[in-house]
Formats: structure tokens, sequence, C-alpha cells
């Protein structure tokens, strides 16, 4: 399993689907999206279909075998 640790920079959160841009798992904002409707992304273990929920510091989200964590 790869695993992606993503630093928020001092913001409190950031959505979903510009993390899964942000860490490089797909070209856009709007693939993020299409991601989590397909029902393939997991934040925390459950499977997340709010495709701009606010993931905060100690959130783990997980695409396939790519496990992000989001730290301070």
């Amino acid at each position: 399993m790869q695993k992606i640790t993503f630093p928020l920079d001092g913001h409190p959160y950031v959505e979903l689907n510009q993390l899964l841009k942000l860490c490089g798992l797909c070209d856009s904002g709007g693939a993020g999206k299409q991601l989590v409707a397909e029902g393939v992304v997991k934040v925390d273990g459950k499977t997340e279909s709010r495709k701009t929920c606010k993931i905060a510091a100690g959130q783990k989200v997980a695409l396939g075998d790519v496990q992000i964590t989001l730290v301070a």
C-alpha cells in the first residue's frame, strides 16, 4: 500500500475531490468527484459519497491501494 502524508499548511480542511487532485490521484477536481460518485473512495474506513466533504487533520482517505493521511 502506498502511503501519502498531506499537510494542510494552516488550512482547517481540504475538500475531498480537491485532495484527490492535489495528491495526483486524478487530473482534476471533476475527475475526483467522479471517483467519489463511483463509490471507490473511503474516508476513515467508510465509503464516502459526498464529493466535496471537508477532510481535516487526522483523517485518512483511501483510494485503491493508496492511503492519504492529513496532518495539520
